[in-house]
């Protein structure tokens, strides 16, 4: 996530949380101007934040692999279809290669319908 963070304040000022299930951001000693719950579980251990020029970057690392957000603030955002499908089947490849890290499947095309990358069992026969 990226967020344009407000003129006139020291970087220093400018806080992140990251918890499984939520992320706040604000500048300490005021409310928190982001507060939300996230669309699905990250983890903590692997999700960050950083600020460049006038940007904080948000880094979520997604705690179940496979799944698609249609937005990682819940109840924000919508992929439509075309977009959605194209990341099922993204990410439909990168489990192909960690299952199966001899092969390249950078050329790899899904013809018809996706399967869920999470829910898939088996691998390309």
């Amino acid at each position: 996530m990226y967020i344009t963070l407000p003129p006139n304040v020291p970087k220093k000022l400018f806080y992140c949380k990251i918890d499984s299930k939520h992320v706040e951001v604000g500048i300490k000693g005021n409310p928190p101007y982001l507060n939300h719950d996230l669309a699905s579980p990250v983890k903590t251990d692997s999700s960050f934040w950083t600020l460049e020029d006038d940007i904080m970057h948000i880094t979520l690392q997604k705690r179940d692999k496979g799944q698609t957000w249609s937005s990682p603030i819940m109840g924000q955002g919508q992929l439509d279809p075309y977009t959605s499908d194209l990341e099922q089947k993204r990410l439909m490849l990168q489990r192909f290669q960690e299952e199966n890290p001899g092969f390249d499947f950078s050329q790899a095309q899904f013809s018809g319908n996706c399967p869920d990358p999470r829910s898939f069992m088996g691998g390309i026969h």
